[in-house]
């Protein structure tokens, strides 16, 4: 039985477990449920955007069960006030620069495609920009004055994806890129030039087209130091170069992203690129160049964010700046460049914002940040490292709940992406599973980012197999240091973890007593018919060719060897999510009931590729722990 489609203007509804129900939450001890609903539960706040005076932000909070647009004065002298109407699923937001608007993105009825909204700081004049075909999608880019702002389109109907600029005042569009899936990075102040990211996924790279002609050119030459992979490309303050966060050569795991300076022509043609900024140990995240000629440089270092400030004209460092949290997914900077606005989490803190000063490095939690849960029975992981019988370096982070030692019921959870990065952050999954008494591994298999640019696609195409061996690679790790007890041991994830987990569940059946895949693929070539055109041809270098590759997109499926599957099994997905189509899992879940094999399949109405709804949030969490502790 499934849930029938409900519009979410209605409110979240309860998804629907099909029977039987001896995984039900109501089974859980009742001081587990109530830990596991509080964890589900707990709001963030992230995508701050810091007002042109420096005195407001603007960001996207779920305090009020969905993500809703708030602005706030950063003294909390009063209440935050709510710009979003009550039904907006809201994305990001992003500040003029005269301060008059702010644009966000929109996601209507949790599909992975977005709406361009505008709206004044005050509430008045909301209007929709861009996107109001249901097809299209809106991919944020960035203000290039007053009431322009550029931003990238893709009609839904193929694969590309054009630069528009927006005249917020009269909603007039303006092309300025085509040719190509383009995703606009920056816009030249006399508008001749932009800047945009192309080409598939972990293979982009940044080009320069010339908007009078529509000659586009490769930021950074092949062959170039950052030229195998580049984006977030950004005009120098003179206009005569660049900047650009791009993969560098090195030795292996040494290869990792810095930023590189690139020389313009007068006519806009790249010149000589020098290496800015680089690390062995780390990737640049982020970066931002102050007027004071430095930059501020955001740094992952095994998942940990480093905040550092660097001189420009020879990268030396100048100051870091210690941060209360482990991980800054998000941060806006003032115009003087000297306060930064962090989102900041970690593995006890949901997502919340903090003023930093660059000056002295104190940090301050904002007053409109939602409250913290409770943090008894939470715990912080560890990293664990071993490595792959072909000598691959691996890691993960390790949650062991309190007071157990020795071998334990173990649930090792995949990140999805590939590309993602599991980090030492806010997980309510990995925190609900440890109040239930099991020990939770979140592995980076081979693929994962973080680690340099070879790690990172060393798993494209018919390489994937070899991230597959990292999955029984790392359950006997798990074995052998005395972590997991055989017989005992669970897979679960979401998006391409949730396609990790079915490929571990139907080849190593013998490795894993349950499992549960949220919104992950079953069958790649019913996965490339079914989603948005623009992913489809996003992903052809990490799964295959959709007509060329077909027999290796039959290989890699895991419908293809679900008789080989024998452990319970809980499918989950949102019913409107157009990035992994919900047939994924509903033709799994079917065929493995015609066989007669232990399976449920959880829809949750009205939500996408993302669960966001409180309530059904919380569901998952019950779910997901009920399943666990029945079946290990």
């Amino acid at each position: 039985m499934v849930s029938p489609l409900t519009d979410r203007r209605q409110g979240p509804p309860a998804g629907v477990l099909a029977a039987p129900t001896e995984a039900s939450p109501e089974l859980l001890p009742a001081a587990v449920r109530r830990a596991v609903t509080g964890i589900a539960a707990a709001p963030g706040a992230w995508c701050p955007a810091l007002s042109p005076d420096g005195t407001h932000v603007a960001y996207v909070t779920d305090r009020s069960g969905l993500p809703r647009l708030e602005v706030a004065d950063l003294d909390g002298a009063a209440p935050p006030a709510v710009l979003s109407a009550p039904a907006q699923e809201v994305v990001s937001v992003a500040w003029s620069p005269d301060g008059a608007w702010l644009a966000y993105l929109v996601s209507p009825g949790g599909s992975i495609c977005a709406e361009l909204h505008v709206v004044r700081p005050d509430g008045s004049d909301a209007r929709l920009l861009a996107g109001e075909d249901p097809r299209a999608t809106v991919f944020a880019g960035g203000w290039t004055g007053p009431n322009h702002y550029a931003c990238s389109v893709a009609p839904g109907d193929g694969p590309d994806a054009d630069v528009v600029l927006v005249d917020v005042a009269t909603g007039e569009q303006r092309t300025l890129a085509t040719g190509g899936f383009l995703s606009v990075t920056s816009v030249s102040a006399d508008q001749r030039l932009v800047l945009a990211r192309r080409g598939p996924r972990a293979h982009r790279h940044v080009v320069v087209v010339d908007v009078a002609t529509g000659v586009q050119r490769r930021l950074i030459g092949r062959e170039a130091p950052g030229g195998a992979a580049s984006e977030d490309g950004r005009f120098g303050a003179d206009g005569r170069s660049v900047f650009v966060r791009a993969s560098l050569p090195g030795e292996p795991f040494t290869d990792r992203a810095g930023l590189v300076q690139v020389a313009l022509t007068d006519d806009g043609v790249p010149g000589a690129g020098r290496v800015v900024l680089r690390r062995p140990d780390a990737d640049l995240d982020g970066y931002a160049l102050r007027s004071d000629g430095t930059v501020l440089a955001v740094w992952n270092a095994g998942g940990i964010t480093e905040l550092r400030v660097h001189a420009l004209s020879d990268g030396s460092c100048i100051r870091e700046i210690a941060l209360p949290e482990p991980v800054m997914p998000g941060w806006s900077l003032s115009t003087d460049g000297r306060t930064l606005v962090a989102e900041l989490t970690g593995p006890l803190s949901p997502r919340a914002l903090h003023r930093i000063s660059l000056d002295d490095g104190t940090p301050q939690p904002l007053h409109s940040a939602p409250a913290p849960p409770r943090r008894a029975g939470l715990v912080a992981p560890v990293r664990y490292d071993y490595v792959a019988p072909d000598g691959m370096p691996l890691s993960g982070w390790l949650y062991t709940p309190r007071g157990v030692r020795g071998p334990n019921r173990t649930v090792v959870t995949f990140h999805g992406g590939p590309e993602g990065q599991e980090r030492p952050d806010w997980s309510p999954l990995a925190q609900s599973l440890v109040a239930t008494g099991l020990t939770v591994f979140a592995p980076n298999v081979r693929g994962s980012g973080g680690f340099g640019r070879a790690f990172l696609i060393a798993d494209d195409g018919p390489a994937r197999e070899a991230s597959f061996e990292d999955v029984r690679t790392t359950v006997d790790a798990l074995v052998t240091g005395g972590i997991a007890e055989p017989g005992r041991i669970g897979a679960h994830g979401w998006s391409y973890g949730g396609y990790l987990t079915l490929v571990a569940l139907t080849r190593w059946p013998e490795l894993f007593a349950a499992g549960v895949t949220g919104a992950g693929m079953s069958d790649l070539r019913t996965f490339f018919a079914g989603t948005e055109p623009w992913m489809a041809a996003a992903s052809v270098t990490e799964y295959g060719d959709a007509v060329a590759d077909r027999d290796l997109l039959a290989a890699l499926s895991p419908i293809t060897v679900l008789e080989r599957l024998t452990s319970p099994v809980l499918f989950v997905h949102g019913d409107r999510d157009t990035n992994v189509p919900v047939a994924e899992s509903v033709q799994a879940h079917q065929e493995l009931q015609a066989r007669g094999a232990p399976s449920d399949l959880l829809l949750l109405a009205g939500e996408g590729h993302t669960i966001v709804g409180r309530e059904h949030l919380v569901e998952l969490g019950e779910r997901v722990a009920a399943w666990f502790d029945r079946w290990l």
